[in-house]
């Protein structure tokens, strides 16, 4: 019998059927969860030194690894585009924020196709990708319902996307999109983005793993918290009340003893110098300290309320005992942020245009904020002790603004549990981490693209024990 290509024939004696070969991972590659917190500082998770209740991200802390030398860049479409791409911001074209293309290469406010997406690789290597939450990767102009949708999740690697293309949005009610679609926001008295956004992150895996036991998948989780606008559930608001009244200067100084006790920071590591702009808490007058421990207490039940929602993404991967094979990367995009001003505010929109609230015009809806009618961010004071013991902020290029807190959580790769990593590391080592991991590399080309070179590197070397 002659061998035949595959194909039909003139008869079906003479015809050979043939398949299109399924893409698979590599033998071992783990499930891989990316979870992004924005404006999260230095200092305000517990395992970094706050008194902010975090157990959910403490138990990824004391099960994992804590870097405490890990810097990103000082906004988050750039620091985003790192993590995503594996390379420098400048070299993917997100000098600055995705709402504008400036006309030259460093500044399209797009990811370039040069770049293939850690999404993009590991899809072509059979994983399934999802990503809920914020993207904030697109220009302003394409974001629009009629698109053109190509850089928008689905178009750089996504099988499945939920949540926001924009830098923020409001948590009671978002504007949202699904997919390639946008839908109307939710209407339920006791809707939260963060809640949706988990529940729409198990809700992919669950259909995944039901279709296809066993396939590998990577979750990009993206919150919208700690973003202004700071807002929570009010049980959770209720739980802070009178907590911040000693001040910031008194609690910057307990979480930085703190940071010493966890070995968070070197035993000679000093405070810095208080920021300019920020006054003493006790020069404050009356109404000035209400109004500013009020919006503290609301920043903690924002990130404490966001900690339980890890919690329930922890608790179904358990569940599905899928926990032990994925490797959970955990990270804020920058420091606290600075963009509520002096005196905080309930209307962002108002620093953004210089326009800076009045103190007694924001008390008279102090029992609102928190809320759903406020759009409301903190005074420097409070970015400050986010930020400990560093200085400055968001936006700015010194530590304040570009080290964060990075937590990596894998039980069948690290047996280190609760280890402390010092080496320096940049968000743009998390794609080369997870691809060396997963057995993978970026190609020569993509799509047709030559590939740009991927400028991070690996910090697979730092997962054994006792790592240097």
């Amino acid at each position: 019998m002659t061998n035949r290509a595959p194909g039909p024939g003139v008869t079906a004696a003479e015809s050979t059927p043939s398949w299109e070969p399924r893409s698979t991972p590599p033998s071992g590659a783990p499930n891989v969860v990316v979870i992004v917190l924005d404006d999260t500082g230095f200092s305000h998770l517990g395992c970094f030194g706050s008194d902010i209740d975090t157990p959910n991200i403490d138990r990824l802390a004391a099960g994992g690894l804590r870097y405490t030398n890990f810097h990103t860049t000082a906004l988050c479409s750039p620091t985003r585009a790192c993590l995503l791409s594996g390379r420098n911001h400048h070299s993917v074209g997100m000098r600055w924020l995705s709402n504008l293309d400036t006309g030259f290469s460093n500044c399209r406010g797009v990811i370039s196709k040069s770049a293939a997406t850690l999404p993009e690789v590991l899809r072509a290597n059979g994983y399934g990708t999802f990503a809920v939450g914020k993207w904030h990767l697109a220009n302003l102009e394409d974001c629009s319902p009629a698109g053109p949708f190509d850089h928008w999740p689905l178009q750089r690697g996504f099988n499945r996307f939920h949540g926001f293309l924009g830098g923020a949005t409001d948590q009671f009610s978002p504007e949202l999109v699904v997919d390639n679609h946008a839908i109307d926001p939710p209407s339920e008295d006791d809707y939260h983005l963060s809640e949706d956004m988990v529940s729409q992150a198990i809700s992919m895996i669950s259909a995944q793993q039901s279709s296809s036991p066993g396939e590998r998948f990577f979750s990009y989780v993206a919150f919208g918290a700690t973003h202004s606008p700071h807002q929570a559930p009010s049980s959770y608001i209720d739980k802070y009340k009178g907590k911040y009244d000693e001040g910031w200067d008194v609690i910057r100084q307990k979480w930085y003893e703190k940071q010493l006790d966890l070995g968070i920071i070197p035993s000679d590591a000093e405070l810095s110098p208080r920021n300019r702009g920020v006054e003493p808490w006790e020069e404050l007058s009356k109404e000035q300290k209400a109004l500013y421990a009020k919006m503290q207490e609301v920043f903690a039940a924002f990130l404490d309320h966001t900690d339980d929602q890890i919690g329930r993404l922890i608790q179904f991967l358990e569940t599905q005992d899928l926990l032990d094979d994925t490797m959970i990367v955990f990270l804020s995009d920058n420091g606290a942020s600075q963009e509520g001003g002096k005196h905080g505010t309930t209307n962002e929109l108002a620093y953004f245009n210089l326009m800076p609230l009045e103190v007694n015009d924001m008390l008279r809806h102090l029992d609102e904020i928190g809320g759903p009618n406020h759009y409301n961010n903190y005074p420097w004071g409070w970015s400050q002790v986010g930020n400990t013991p560093l200085r400055f902020y968001k936006q700015n290029t010194y530590e304040g603004g570009i080290r964060d807190p990075l937590i990596i959580h894998w039980p069948n790769g690290i047996d280190d549990a609760g280890g402390i990593r010092d080496q320096y590391h940049h968000v743009i080592d998390l794609m080369p981490t997870i691809l060396d991991i997963v057995g993978v590399e970026v190609p020569e080309t993509f799509q047709g693209v030559d590939q740009q070179p991927v400028e991070g590197t690996s910090m697979s070397y730092t997962f054994p024990t006792n790592a240097v």
